[in-house]
């Protein structure tokens, strides 16, 4: 499936773009950019159930405590064989214009704030990246993903945004591998996952062959 990035959004009487892609079983896999082709910067956007729409079931699980911490993140892989974590947890926020070349903007520990968890990705270079795993974790909270309802949205600097909901949920695990961006050597491709893993980010690692070593970090 490739994307016209040339054609304009379609947008309605007042504005909105409607030109969105969602990745689905069915329908896994789009192409971001070409092979050698400059996309600039990706935003990666994690959003998901707040406490005014689901009050009763964030007081349930936290009362007090300010409901559930669902983290954005990524494993990185680049080209010259560097690996490494972008997360909340150790404060590993990256660097955009220097490697990893990823940027983590921040942390929202209750799903208030309204623009969610936001990470970039700068795909200036495609060729210095060779893979990219983005994952949610529930640092805090029951780990119940029907419930927390997330959804991620890549947005390209032009063309349609790729949507990826946080659906088939495993209750129990706390890791959710959501989307590979991958340089296939024709470009880079966004591959839906949405595999859940029992675990921690150690497991996630094993479970895709990151091979690195980990240790027990906190925020």
């Amino acid at each position: 499936m490739a994307i016209d990035y040339n054609k304009k959004p379609e947008q309605n009487s007042g504005g909105v773009n409607l030109s969105k892609i969602s990745l689905t079983k069915e329908s896994p896999s789009v192409s971001l950019s070409k092979g050698g082709s400059g996309q600039g910067v990706t935003r990666v956007n994690l959003n998901w159930s707040r406490g005014q729409q689901k009050k009763g079931f964030l007081a349930k699980l936290a009362g007090a405590a300010g409901g559930v911490d669902l983290d954005l993140g990524c494993l990185f892989e680049l080209a010259d064989g560097s690996k490494g974590v972008i997360q909340a947890l150790g404060n590993s926020f990256g660097a955009l214009n220097t490697p990893p070349y990823i940027h983590l903007d921040g942390d929202d520990r209750t799903g208030s704030a309204q623009g969610g968890e936001n990470m970039h990705i700068n795909l200036e270079r495609p060729e210095l990246i060779k893979r990219v795993l983005i994952f949610a974790m529930i640092y805090e909270g029951a780990a119940n993903w029907a419930e927390v309802d997330g959804v991620v949205t890549l947005t390209p600097p032009s063309g349609p945004q790729i949507e990826v909901r946080l659906d088939s949920p495993n209750s129990g695990a706390r890791i959710c591998a959501i989307a590979m961006l991958k340089n296939t050597g024709q470009g880079i491709t966004v591959e839906r996952l949405v595999e859940y893993i029992n675990g921690s980010q150690s497991d996630l690692d094993k479970a895709y062959g990151w091979g690195m070593q980990w240790q027990a970090g906190r925020k």
